[in-house]
């Protein structure tokens, strides 16, 4: 089946979409405004994009052309911060879903602590074990349509490990550390069942 985006409801692509690219990374983005009211929320549509130097992208939608707290903060302060969700965290991560008002703290709503970062004003969620301190280098709208989104790339100014999970190398001990992937609607899957390819390839 050919399936023409442009021909379909908006929902019927969006269910295909998220349903086909599985799983996706939660970037958990903790951001701030001007005023100093804090803000938490999950983003599917999110991983890292480079290393040299390290960037990060992320898109939050705007739903019935309304900007996301989210959108609204990063823009106005050009700060945010990633805080990874690990399986212990997912119910908590699921409550910061939630459509509160912009006045509200989700840290407080989903019983969350939070943290004092070292280089941006946005606050870490304390219980995350792995935390990217960034600022905003690009941002990019698409084409105005009812849920239109924005793309926004952070550099990574600052990474926070938790000790337990650093393995020497620089390297993270995957059996502390249990992320989560999102699927579609309310389904999520765990990390731990992996396996593993050699990439030492030989070429004939």
């Amino acid at each position: 089946m050919e399936i023409h985006p442009g021909n379909h409801e908006i929902k019927d692509v969006y269910k295909l979409l998220t349903a086909a690219v599985t799983p996706r990374p939660i970037g958990w983005i903790s951001s701030i405004n001007a005023k100093g009211e804090r803000n938490l929320a999950p983003f599917s549509f999110f991983n890292v994009v480079g290393y040299d130097p390290p960037h990060v992208i992320f898109s939050p939608i705007s739903p019935n052309g309304r900007k996301k707290d989210t959108l609204a903060n990063v823009l106005e302060t050009g700060e945010f911060v990633v805080n990874m969700v690990t399986e212990n965290l997912a119910e908590q991560m699921n409550k910061t879903s939630a459509p509160l008002p912009p006045e509200a703290d989700e840290f407080e709503f989903a019983g969350l602590t939070p943290q004092a970062s070292v280089l941006v004003k946005p606050f870490r969620v304390l219980e995350s074990p792995i935390h990217f301190e960034c600022k905003l280098v690009h941002h990019y709208s698409f084409r105005d349509r009812q849920n239109g989104s924005t793309v926004l790339i952070g550099e990574v100014v600052l990474i926070h490990v938790a000790d337990e999970i650093l393995k020497p190398g620089f390297k993270i001990d995957t059996d502390l550390y249990k992320t989560i992937g999102k699927m579609e609607g309310g389904m999520y899957c765990r990390t731990s069942d992996q396996f593993f390819i050699s990439r030492d390839i030989p070429i004939k």
